[in-house]
Formats: C-alpha cells, structure tokens, sequence
C-alpha cells in the first residue's frame, strides 16, 4: 500500500516521512491483520500499575518504541488487539466470498454469509443534484449528526448506517440483548462482545459492498469515506474508524466516555463517564470487573491509543463543555496525548480537536463549522488550501496540565 516514495524513505532510515509521502487512506480494511493475536494477554492487565497516559508508540514488550512509520503498521494492530482483548471483544475477519452486495434504485444491499446464517444490510444513499459522480460519501453513524448545510454545496453522498441491522440495542424502547442480536446468529462464539466490536464489523460490510460493486454501480469513491456520528454515535465513529483503514476521515462528535475520554483521566474527575459509569451493552462485562476504581492503572493502554489507531488517516474530535458528563477535559488530554503519533510521522495536520460549549448536546453550532469543512474539503475532496491545524479548546488550554498525564 506504500508508495515508492514512502518505501525508499523507509529503506533509507528514515523515522518519519512527510507530508502526503505518507498514505491518506488504505484500500484494505485492516493491512496489518497478520499481526492481531487475542491471545496470551494477562486478565489483570499491567502487573504495575502506570498513572500517565501509556506511550502509544512503545511497544507491548516494554522494550523500545517504533523507530518509523513501516514499523507502525505492526504497533497499530498491538493496540487494536489489547482493545480486543480487554475492552470490545473480537471484531471477526470476513472472506470477500462471504459477501453479496447488490444496488436497488439509491439504496446498498449487502447480505453477509457466515456460518450458514445471513445478515443483511441495507443504506440509502443520498447524491448530490445536479452531478454524475463518482462521489466521497460521508456515512453518518445512526444518522447524519452533522448539519446538512455542511454538504449542500459541496459533492458528497451521505449514507446512514442503520446499527440496529447487525445489534438493535439501545438506550431507549425495547431492543435484544446478548446472544440474540442479529450478529449473534452468525458468530455465537463471541457472545461476550461488546456493540461497538459488531457494530465496527457492521460498517465494514457497508464498505466491503462498495467496494464490490464499485463506482459504475454505486457512483461512489472508496477512496474518500468518511464516517461521523454524535454522542454514543460518536463513539461508534471513534471505533468505526480506527477499526478500518479504508476510512479517511474519521469525525468523532461529542463522544464522550468510553470515546475519547482516557479512562485515566476520567476516573480522577467527578460527574462524568468513567469506565465504571458507562453501559456495558457497549463493552466486555470483564472490562468493569477487572479494571474498576484505582485498577484503571493497570489497563495496558487507553483511549488516546484508540484515537491513535486513525493514524495517518484523518481525525478530528468535537467537544461540548455544557455537559460535564461528557468529559471533554479528560477528551482533550486524550486528544493531545493522542496527536503526538501523527507529530511523529510529520502529518500532525491531519489530526485536530474543536472543544467548546454554548450549544445544545449534538447541535454543532456555526462557530465550529469552519474546522468541520476544512477536515472535509481536504481529506474528502482532496482540497489543499484548507488549513487543517485545529487545536481549539479554550477553557482547557492553560489550565489543564497536560504533562502530568502525557509523558512520552
């Protein structure tokens, strides 16, 4: 998947290529998956416990760090596995065999065949007027959160990811419950997951019919997709798109704990999500169980890391401070801690965060729209005079001590 350019960089020693050296966006959905192992990791987590934030780019071992960006490929897929392990349970490898995508009128039908049960999918697509494509496509997670003023003028398809397809749990009116979600049928083996594994599969399968059918059918770019989602939705962002590399910009919108949030952070402020206060229809009971209170320190990594797994792709963070349960402070430690891998490959342009308040939870107001179009216009429509350096968090920036969690 590297370029030339990238490859004799590398093959040169060097620590951290330039620019867009270094690629945008992957077309497979997980190009290190020979290195994702579920197994040998301790139950307990840390024997001891480490209060900062834990170094992204050190390896599991405890014996150095990633020397360049070829090697990150490898400490990527030791991330997502701990998450795995520890936190989501599995998110299952597909054979493309095992997908059948097909296009009625706007709409995307994708029927996924596994162990002899079948789980279809389906999306409407909206195109823009006026224009034959192929199109980016920003998919909205649950639905579009994102104002749609933002993509009027612009030529992008959305589509809405319909979660409840693959598990219909939610916080609210009556849904299933482990064991009997529809993804349940096709893997019982893995009853111990949380939504946010099978719902990151789930997205996958919408882009693995994409890519099957391809833009003479679909009109659109796979290129360019991007994923957005609000509040829990938001959180299925984060985890949509760092499980998947064919994602090129990941918008995380006022996701909160067990989003961005570092669990860390969060267990030293009041009134928030912390682990032990979020819904465990999301995560592995054994999350709760063996990394509650002060254990916390002991979990191998955090959620910047998970922030981390976008890299070098494209991430912004939205925050609101109207609602402290939100924990945007414990968000923008997350989200500095997290920046420092982009920093480290020179593409720290493709990671920004925009935390404010004065709106209502999910309503993004216009005062953050300029950052949102700017992550838009370059890394869906491939602008190159936006500026993309985005590092807004005025009731945190000075007060906040971001060196007594980040360390590295």
């Amino acid at each position: 998947m590297f370029t030339t350019l990238v490859l004799a960089a590398l093959s040169a020693g060097c620590s951290a290529p330039t620019g867009e050296s270094v690629p945008l966006v992957y077309s497979e959905e997980n190009t290190g998956a020979e290195y994702v192992t579920l197994t040998g990791f301790p139950e307990s987590g840390l024997e001891t416990p480490v209060k900062e934030l834990p170094d992204p780019l050190a390896w599991a071992s405890g014996k150095g760090r990633v020397r360049n960006f070829r090697e990150w490929e490898k400490r990527r897929n030791e991330i997502f596995s701990q998450i795995q392990f520890y936190e989501t349970g599995t998110k299952p490898a597909v054979d493309p065999s095992a997908v059948k995508a097909r296009m009625s009128g706007d709409t995307l039908y994708v029927d996924v065949t596994v162990n002899g049960e079948t789980l279809s999918l389906s999306s409407r697509i909206f195109y823009p007027d006026d224009s034959e494509g192929p199109f980016p496509v920003m998919i909205g997670t649950s639905r579009m959160s994102l104002p749609h003023e933002l993509f009027e003028d612009r030529p992008i398809a959305i589509m809405d990811y319909n979660e409840r397809q693959v598990v219909n749990y939610g916080q609210w009116g009556p849904h299933d419950s482990r064991g009997s979600y529809a993804f349940d049928r096709l893997y019982p083996e893995l009853v111990d997951n949380g939504a946010y594994a099978d719902w990151a599969w789930g997205l996958s399968r919408l882009i693995d019919g994409l890519q099957i059918l391809g833009p003479e059918v679909t009109k659109i770019d796979v290129s360019h997709i991007g994923v957005t989602g609000c509040s829990y939705a938001g959180k299925m962002a984060l985890f949509c798109g760092a499980f998947d590399e064919r994602v090129a910009l990941t918008i995380a919108q006022e996701p909160g704990g067990g989003g961005a949030a570092a669990w860390r952070v969060s267990h030293t402020l009041e009134e928030v999500e912390s682990l032990e206060r979020t819904d465990y229809n999301w995560f592995k009971e054994s999350l709760r169980e063996n990394f509650s209170g002060d254990r916390v320190y002991n979990l191998p990594y955090d959620r910047h890391e998970l922030c981390a797994m976008v890299c070098p792709r494209a991430l912004l963070i939205l925050g609101n401070t109207d609602y402290q349960w939100l924990a945007d402070e414990s968000g923008y430690v997350s989200a500095n801690a997290a920046r420092k891998v982009w920093e480290a490959f020179g593409i720290e342009d493709r990671m920004g965060y925009s935390i404010n308040g004065g709106h209502p939870h999910c309503m993004l107001p216009e005062s953050q729209y300029p950052e949102v179009e700017a992550f838009i216009d370059r890394f869906l429509l491939g602008k190159t005079d936006v500026n993309t350096t985005v590092l807004k968090a005025e009731k945190f920036e000075g007060t906040t001590d971001l060196s007594k969690w980040i360390k590295y």
